[in-house]
């Protein structure tokens, strides 16, 4: 009985995370997608890279086509993390962290 209720809580505790959402090591500190940009500026320091563009948003239309909704602002934010890591990928949307990921 034991054993499954401690499968059934590791199970449960996997659905509050994003899937594919990662946390990474920054020194002493995580790094994590739950984070804002700015907390995690000051836990890895500065990225190394940073580019940023503007894309359109589309949305659908009443006839079933697309429309032109607005804008969002993507940014790429690259933090390296020394020799013995991967560099952290960081993408941000309109000043929200969407993704994390080793760089490839």
């Amino acid at each position: 009985m034991r054993k499954t209720s401690i499968v059934l809580f590791l199970g449960l505790g996997a659905l509050g995370a994003p899937a594919g959402a990662e946390t990474f090591r920054c020194g002493q500190h995580i790094a994590s997608p739950e984070m804002s940009v700015d907390e995690l500026i000051e836990a890895c320091g500065e990225p190394s890279q940073r580019s940023a563009e503007t894309v359109d948003v589309y949305g659908r239309s009443a006839g079933g086509g697309r429309i032109k909704t607005g804008t969002s602002v993507v940014e790429t934010l690259t933090f390296d993390r020394g020799n013995t890591a991967a560099a952290m990928v960081v993408t941000v949307v309109d000043g929200k962290i969407k993704s994390m990921e080793r760089a490839k």
